[in-house]
């Protein structure tokens, strides 16, 4: 069971379970930063105008072919 939690998903994608914890510690500072982007976009339009979907393109880019 424990395995199954911590390990099966990591593993299907080529990582070990630190390698993956900090993939996605990256990936939701990334996610964050584009939050905050966003939101400083709308109130001030601007300001901001491609960073948000930059980021995310990015983000999409480096992860819509794990584990295939």
């Amino acid at each position: 069971m424990l395995r199954r939690i911590f390990m099966d998903h990591p593993e299907s994608v080529d990582e070990r379970y630190f390698e993956h914890m900090a993939f996605a510690l990256r990936f939701a500072g990334c996610l964050i930063l584009a939050a905050g982007a966003a939101l400083i976009h709308a109130f001030i339009p601007a300001a901001c105008e491609k960073t948000a979907s930059k980021i995310i393109a990015t983000l999409y880019a480096r992860t819509h072919n794990r584990g295939t």
